[in-house]
């Protein structure tokens, strides 16, 4: 009963917004009174001005007849020309902000006001005078027009007073490309009233341009005049604005902009942005993957789209770097389930967050737990039986691996055994593993590793190619599981046929443990920026790249392959983090020192691509190649494996990397000789068997 009741506040409120809402009609119709008894004394006095310079401005001289059918004319003639611009909207334009269109409704109501006018007074006074008409429209028309333009003209010429105020105090800029882009930018810096900067000059390599002018700024030079006129017009920031320049274009010219110590942004790629939509909020800070100079990693997206698509996908270590790269790219395309598996439950809740969000019909399946488990991994591959796994779960940090060899071996090569057997004997259809140009030629425990893995999937491939995958035994540490099998598992595939493949690839940009956030955070502390060697290399490309050539290579996969990407030249971890702190506004060795600490454990002044007795084949997309298969002896290694897995989970740090040689031949540490394979015959088979279940280790 008491819904419809108003309180005295509502009352209050009711009130002041009706007050505030009259405010602004009053104050917009006393503008129109203003405009309006104006227009009729500029147009009725238009008139008589064209009789007073009719007769040669004498008002004496001007007859009594001209002069009183002006005046009996001029209050009717005044009404009608209220009624005609309103007509035409004359009395509703903003114009602060009067344009051509408001022109042309001026010009249009004037010149039907003076044909009008002619023909009225003619017909009902009397036919004046021939100057009369003409004159007295010119005047109507220069009246009328400099009432309604004259306050915009005021407006552009405070703005063009403050604005030149405010110029003494902007941040000069230098763009870099007079094109399209270039040009929207500049407009959208002089238009807005927020950007406390202004546009001082422009480069362009086009001759054609050079010397003309973009929107009133100079195109002053190429990118040999870039030094030279940062200094004469005393830059602060340059822009570039080369959307389609390509990624050699664009390390060429910020090679040299990093020198002027300038603040540098840059357009993204012209695939990334749509150039009418160019504001100066599409510019983004230069990163350091900009001077790398290389093209991005094109790949074939329908191939990849059609095969993800409505299948169920595994991603073990979807939580780290490139494993929840992996899993954004795959939610992109429709796959029927995707299973996110990591042991670190808060990288893995933060990507099924983010996927949740952007992918509300994603079939979304998140699960914690080791790949060194080899129940619970077994258990994943029964109840979901992916058709593809993208093994990403690995341990990749080489100084801490060399501290813990064991860890390394258990997590990364076990682990991956273990993968690879659950995903053959539930019918996987293909297998996926990361590698890296570590494991080529290693002289660290963690590259070794991932050479083992290699090894894993090329052993696998293998059997399952000659028909002898039940030869393959699963490795356990479990002392209840009976010889040869998982407790609660089993074998569920009838007929292998899983395709095992690796991918390979360098450091990627932005990865936990990668030099760039580190170098960034020294930066970011003042310095000392740390490298370990001033002549170290490595070979780079970024995590949506690396996540996108896995993608590819799995639709290539026929088994055994070891993809590598054609990553380019190598680059020198000095000259990045040289490029980093003028990237950042400061000098090295001045503001910022550059420290060199030495080579740490297992690390390698270069990685390469490839071992020397692989071989190169290229595949439809030119930037990715397959190696070929370096021959070993499946059998002998996997007894091998075994008692490395034996060792590992005794944890016997000191024998472990002798045991890692014997089995990766081109494995060479430190202060350890280079060894050859050793055959193990049937008798060792069976003694190492015997050391795997009396290990006092548990799984």
């Amino acid at each position: 009963m008491y819904k419809n009741k108003k309180t005295d506040s509502d009352h209050v409120e009711s009130h002041s917004r009706a007050k505030n809402t009259f405010l602004p009609i009053i104050q917009f119709s006393f503008t129109d009174l203003l405009l309006t008894v104006y227009d009729m004394l500029a147009v009725t006095g238009a008139y008589f001005f064209a009789l007073w310079f009719r007769f040669d401005c004498q008002f004496r001289e001007i007859p009594d007849y001209y002069l009183l059918s002006w005046l009996k004319f001029a209050p009717i003639y005044a009404v009608i020309t209220v009624i005609v611009f309103s007509l035409f909207h004359l009395y509703q334009s903003i114009w602060r902000f009067a344009s051509f269109v408001e022109m042309r409704r001026t010009v249009s109501a004037t010149f039907i006001l003076a044909i009008v006018h002619g023909v009225m007074i003619t017909l009902i006074f009397r036919r004046m005078p021939i100057s009369y008409y003409i004159i007295g429209a010119v005047i109507q028309f220069i009246l009328v027009l400099f009432a309604r333009f004259a306050y915009r003209f005021v407006s552009i010429q405070k703005a063009k007073s403050i604005k030149l105020l405010q110029d003494t105090a902007a941040d000069r800029v230098m763009l870099i490309g007079a094109g399209s882009a270039g040009r929207m930018i500049i407009r959208d810096i002089q238009n807005s009233d927020d950007v406390n900067e202004k546009v001082c000059c422009i480069i362009d390599d086009d001759k054609n341009k050079q010397g003309r002018y973009l929107e009133g700024v100079p195109i002053v030079g190429g990118r040999e005049d870039i030094l030279l006129n940062v200094e004469k017009y005393k830059i602060e920031k340059i822009y570039l604005t080369m959307p389609g320049a390509t990624a050699e274009q664009r390390r060429d010219i910020l090679d040299i902009c990093k020198e002027t110590g300038c603040k540098l942004k840059s357009l993204p790629g012209i695939a990334e942005i749509v150039l009418d939509k160019v504001t100066k909020g599409s510019m983004r800070e230069v990163a350091v993957e900009d001077l790398l100079g290389r093209e991005s990693v094109k790949v074939n997206m329908d191939e990849i789209y059609r095969f993800i698509y409505d299948k169920v996908i595994l991603v073990t270590g979807g939580g780290g770097s490139i494993g929840s790269e992996l899993c954004r790219q795959i939610a992109a395309h429709r796959p029927k389930k995707l299973i996110v598996f990591d042991i670190y439950e808060n990288n893995a809740h933060a990507i099924s967050l983010e996927l949740r969000d952007k992918y509300p019909d994603l079939n979304l399946e998140v699960l914690i737990g080791s790949v060194r488990d080899s129940r619970r991994i077994n258990q994943v591959f029964k109840k979901y039986k992916p058709d593809v796994v993208y093994h990403a779960a690995a341990h990749k940090h080489v100084p801490l691996m060399e501290d813990s060899p064991c860890e390394s071996i258990k997590n990364n090569a076990i682990g991956t055994y273990k993968t690879a057997y659950a995903a053959m004997v539930n019918g996987c259809k293909r297998f996926v593993l990361i590698s890296t140009d570590k494991a080529v030629n290693p002289t660290n425990i963690m590259g070794a590793s991932k050479r083992i893995c290699e090894m894993i999937i090329q052993s696998f491939d293998r059997k399952i190619r000659d028909g002898k995958a039940e030869e393959i035994t699963p490795m356990h540490m479990h002392f209840e599981d009976p010889e040869g099998a998982v407790y609660g598992a089993e074998n569920n595939c009838r007929e292998y046929a899983t395709e095992f493949v690796a991918v390979r690839f360098g450091n990627v940009l932005g990865s936990n443990g990668s030099v760039i956030p580190i170098f960034k955070d020294q930066i970011a502390k003042g310095g000392p920026v740390t490298v370990t060697h001033p002549d170290i290399i490595r070979y780079f490309m970024t995590i949506p790249e690396a996540a996108s050539l896995v993608l590819q290579a799995g639709t290539y996969a026929e088994g055994g392959e070891i993809y590598v990407l054609d990553m380019g030249e190598p680059v020198k971890i000095d000259t990045l983090a040289r490029n980093l702190i003028k990237l950042s506004g400061f000098t090295p060795d001045v503001d910022i020192k550059v420290a060199y600490t030495g080579l740490r454990p297992g690390e390698k002044l270069y990685e390469e691509k490839l071992m020397s007795e692989e071989g190169l084949r290229t595949t439809p997309n030119k930037l990715i190649h397959i190696g070929s298969p370096v021959p070993f002896d499946p059998d002998m290694f996997f007894t091998q494996l075994q008692r490395l897995m034996a060792v590992s989970y005794d944890g016997l740090d000191d024998e472990i990397r002798g045991l890692v040689a014997d089995t990766v031949g081109t494995y060479h540490p430190e202060g350890l000789p280079a060894q050859k394979p050793k055959r193990i015959n049937a008798e060792e088979k069976k003694d190492t068997q015997n050391d795997i279940l009396n290990s006092s280790a548990l799984a």
